[in-house]
C-alpha cells in the first residue's frame, strides 16, 4: 500500500521539547547562550541540578553519579523544532568549546553543528563536525522569536517552557558567553 498517507514526506509530531542524539546524524543550529552546572538523577528518575557542584546528593538513584552539563536552546534540523539540548559527553563538549575558542569559529549561533552517534549503551560513540557559517534561515528565526524558554527553570527543576505571566522568559541568570 504505497499511497496510504496523503503525502509521501508524512511525519509523526514531534512532541519533545529536549533534543537526544539519535543513531546516526543529528543536525543542529545553537540558539542561545548556555547555563553550565551539575546534575544527578533521583530515586524518582528525575533530575537535579545546580549552578554549584552538590556538597550533599540526597536521594541519588543507585550507582548515580553527579555529571557536569550545558544545556541551551537549539534549532533540530530533524525535528524541525526549537528544543533544548543538554550536555553531558565531554567529547562533544570539548569540540564545541575548541570552535567557540577559535577566532574563525567563535560563537556557535553563526553555523550548524553535526553529531553522528554510532553504537549503544557503553558502547556509544559521538563524532562531531561544523557546517560553515551561515545566517539563520527565516523560518528558524521566527520559530525562535515566538518561544518563550526560561533555561534558569532547569535549576528549579521545572518546565523552561512554561513561562508564567510574570516571566519574561529570559534566563534569570548571568548569561554564559561562547566568545
Amino acid at each position: 500500500m504505497s499511497n496510504f498517507f496523503e503525502t509521501n514526506d508524512y511525519k509523526m509530531p514531534v512532541t519533545s521539547n529536549y533534543m537526544k542524539f539519535k543513531e546516526g546524524v543529528n543536525t543542529f543550529r545553537v540558539l542561545s547562550s548556555a547555563i553550565v552546572g551539575y546534575e544527578y538523577f533521583n530515586n524518582d528518575n528525575k533530575p537535579v541540578r545546580s549552578r554549584h557542584e552538590f556538597d550533599e546528593t540526597p536521594g541519588i538513584k543507585a550507582g548515580g553519579e553527579v555529571k557536569h552539563f550545558w544545556a541551551f536552546v537549539v534549532w533540530n534540523y530533524a525535528d524541525e523544532k526549537v528544543q533544548i539540548l543538554e550536555l553531558t559527553q565531554k567529547g562533544i563538549m570539548g569540540y564545541m568549546q575548541s570552535l567557540i575558542n577559535n577566532k574563525k569559529w567563535g560563537n556557535p549561533t553563526g553555523y550548524d553543528l553535526v553529531v553522528t552517534r554510532t553504537g549503544a549503551g557503553m558502547n556509544t560513540e559521538y563524532s562531531c563536525m561544523s557546517e560553515p557559517h551561515s545566517p539563520l534561515e527565516t523560518k528558524i528565526a521566527e520559530a525562535w522569536s515566538k518561544s518563550k524558554v526560561n533555561l534558569a527553570a532547569l535549576y528549579e527543576g521545572q518546565d523552561p517552557f512554561k513561562v508564567t505571566s510574570n516571566d519574561t522568559g529570559e534566563a534569570d541568570i548571568d548569561d554564559i558567553p561562547f566568545n
